[in-house]
């Protein structure tokens, strides 16, 4: 605000200056959808390791190809998960419940709590009341959780509605439900200094979750439209769009490869994630069919490629990518080998290369190596790989020296006969990151003055922005004329336009793409002839 002088003397005004920085985004998020022994349900829950995902959601479990997926993706050098825990709600089929205790035997002293989310995993919860406080109107509430031991106690507890808010709050296990206690409930029996509250010999020191019956808790059949609902309704992978930002997509297939039903995706599911991606600026990852063994099973297989491809479409295909074929890895809970699908370990390989050479760099080459794997289930050879490559299925590979690796960086319409501009994985990546890093950069424009001073302004911050992408080596060109365009002046922006609440900004950019072909050309020189 202008200073108006009043008094002879030196006046200080700070003048903004016009910058207001643009700040790239994170570019490998990866967000899976499926389901899990326990955790928040429908809620993009953000995990930062292994660790974490089995604190909330449970870890390991037979029946959660996604606890498979997660657990592979860290392994490969992820670090960064958004989760979402589906459960069939209904109609039909085995409805999710939440486990249900109820302690005390008298109404008025009635402590009434339930799961803090559904599934059998309640059963191993124990729940203790105690009264050793210093107001005699209080009481102390310690539940056990008998899967991880953690123990959470909660001191001090008032009877009426204020223990609902408390312990929700507070409670990571468990809600308190009415209707509540009125009068203090009723203790547990004591314990001696050292002794243990939950001694598993002492049954009167705790009340257990019931393990069965109409208040056990339930985990529900699985089904593939509880991940990918036919509706947007919020629920599966629709809850990501409450989430602030997620790069990359992995929904698992129900079953493992070697269940007989659930194995692989529909198509309509595909369509509606890579749809779903395409209009979130996400990358989605498709796994590839777990019976295609070799190169023919692409063409003429009973589910070949093109099924998908025509699923997907044009539009979405450009934001996705399929790898061929499945992996052969050791499943951590039997030791046993087991074929899984690819896309969670590819996705981690992503978040590695991009941590360490940038997301212009293709997540491919000998550098790309897939951790845990024993061996692919198809070996693939450079016949067959030159087969499914100028298909747009990115192959994995064995190298003598290298091991396994990503050996391909196409989307899906990397097709050749397609001649997209969109062919390779890292140019549609980067455009991504561009655009959600622009598109959250320039939302201080909205409502300011549509005239010179506000151009100026924009290709200012819009430049910087591009230029330190150039001084990291993230376009072609050696000069930044070569590299990149930003333009925002009364040819973009005309008088309509301005008329009309529009400013227009071009930026363009001059990609970098991957060396898929290395020919090396070999000639013998002739002697010369002296004269």
């Amino acid at each position: 605000m202008p200073i108006t002088p009043t008094y002879p003397g030196v006046y200080i005004e700070e003048v903004s200056s016009g910058v207001h920085p643009i700040t790239g985004v994170a570019t490998s998020i990866t967000a899976f959808v499926g389901f899990a022994p326990r955790g928040p349900v429908n809620v993009p829950t953000q995990v930062q390791s292994f660790t974490e995902y089995t604190r909330v959601f449970g870890g390991l479990a037979a029946d959660s190809t996604m606890s498979y997926a997660v657990n592979q993706y860290f392994q490969n050098g992820g670090s960064q998960a958004l989760i979402v825990r589906a459960v069939h709600l209904g109609p039909g089929g085995t409805i999710a419940k939440t486990g249900k205790l109820s302690i005390g035997t008298v109404a008025a002293k009635t402590l009434k709590l339930e799961a803090a989310n559904p599934g059998i995993w309640s059963a191993k919860l124990l729940a203790r009341i105690d009264h050793d406080t210093s107001d005699p109107t209080l009481f102390n509430l310690s539940i056990k959780d008998l899967a991880t031991n953690e123990i959470e106690v909660f001191r001090n507890l008032p009877v009426g509605p204020a223990i609902g808010p408390i312990v929700e709050s507070q409670s990571r296990l468990v809600r308190a439900v009415t209707a509540f206690p009125t009068v203090l409930p009723d203790a547990h029996s004591a314990v001696a200094p050292g002794e243990d509250p939950f001694d598993p010999a002492v049954a009167t020191r705790y009340s257990p979750f019931p393990s069965a019956g109409a208040s056990a808790g339930v985990d529900g059949q699985h089904d593939e439209t509880d991940v990918v609902p036919g509706t947007e309704n919020g629920l599966g992978m629709w809850a990501l769009a409450r989430a602030d930002l997620f790069n990359i997509l992995v929904i698992p297939p129900i079953q493992p490869a070697s269940a007989m039903t659930d194995r692989f995706l529909t198509t309509a599911t595909k369509h509606s994630a890579a749809d779903f991606c395409f209009r979130h600026r996400a990358f989605f990852l498709v796994d590839a069919d777990p019976d295609w063994k070799f190169p023919s099973d692409l063409l003429t297989g009973p589910r070949p490629l093109t099924g998908i491809v025509n699923a997907i479409g044009s539009d979405a295909g450009r934001n996705a990518a399929i790898y061929f074929p499945y992996l052969k890895m050791t499943d951590p809970l039997t030791g046993a080998p087991a074929a899984f699908p690819p896309a969670a370990s590819v996705a981690g390989v992503m978040a590695r290369t991009d941590a360490s050479r940038g997301v212009w760099k293709a997540p491919a080459g000998l550098d790309a190596s897939l951790g845990g794997v024993i061996e692919l289930t198809s070996k693939l050879t450079d016949g067959e790989n030159g087969i499914v490559n100028p298909l747009g299925v990115n192959a994995l590979r064995t190298f003598p020296a290298a091991g396994n690796v990503v050996w391909g960086s196409r989307t899906l319409v990397g097709n050749d006969a397609l001649a997209s501009e969109w062919k390779y994985v890292p140019v549609r990546r980067f455009a991504l990151f561009l655009e959600e890093s622009l598109y959250r950069g320039t939302q201080w424009v909205v409502f300011e003055p549509n005239d010179k001073p506000l151009w100026a302004q924009i290709r200012l911050n819009v430049g910087a922005f591009m230029h330190n992408l150039f001084r990291q080596g993230a376009f072609q060109g050696i000069t930044p004329r070569d590299a990149y365009l930003v333009k925002c002046d009364k040819e973009t922006t005309t008088q309509t336009d301005i008329n009309n609440g529009v400013v227009n900004i071009l930026v363009a950019f001059a990609p970098l793409k991957p060396a898929e072909f290395v020919v090396i050309r070999i000639q013998q020189l002739a002697g010369q002839i002296e004269t």
